[in-house]
């Protein structure tokens, strides 16, 4: 399996093939996918790169950490697990559960 890599600080005109390309250089690539809204289409900036193993990864990490695509410097990292998502409206925190709120009294 795998060594997952999250890349941030992306131009937001970057393709997934042009990130792809860019982690290519460095190492094996499994896949490369790039963040979008899902209500535009347009890139958020950030995407994520499955290097084909932990060496590359770390190859990956060193070299191209800190470095410049177009005018930016992007930033590599080893990406977090994925957090279960609760779904929502479900328990804990958030929002105002209902009847208004305090105001003054008419009398």
């Amino acid at each position: 399996m795998g060594k997952r890599l999250y890349v941030g600080s992306l131009p937001f005109s970057v393709t997934e093939n042009e990130l792809h390309s860019m982690f290519t250089a460095v190492g094996t690539v499994e896949s490369a996918k790039l963040i979008t809204d899902r209500y535009t289409g347009q890139s958020k900036g950030f995407g994520f790169v499955e290097m084909a193993d932990e060496a590359s990864a770390q190859q990956a990490i060193q070299k191209l950490n800190g470095s410049q695509a177009g005018n930016r410097t992007i930033v590599v990292s080893e990406a977090r697990p994925l957090e279960e998502r609760r779904p929502s409206g479900g328990g804990g925190g958030g929002g105002r559960g209902g009847y208004g709120g305090g105001g003054r009294s008419r009398y």
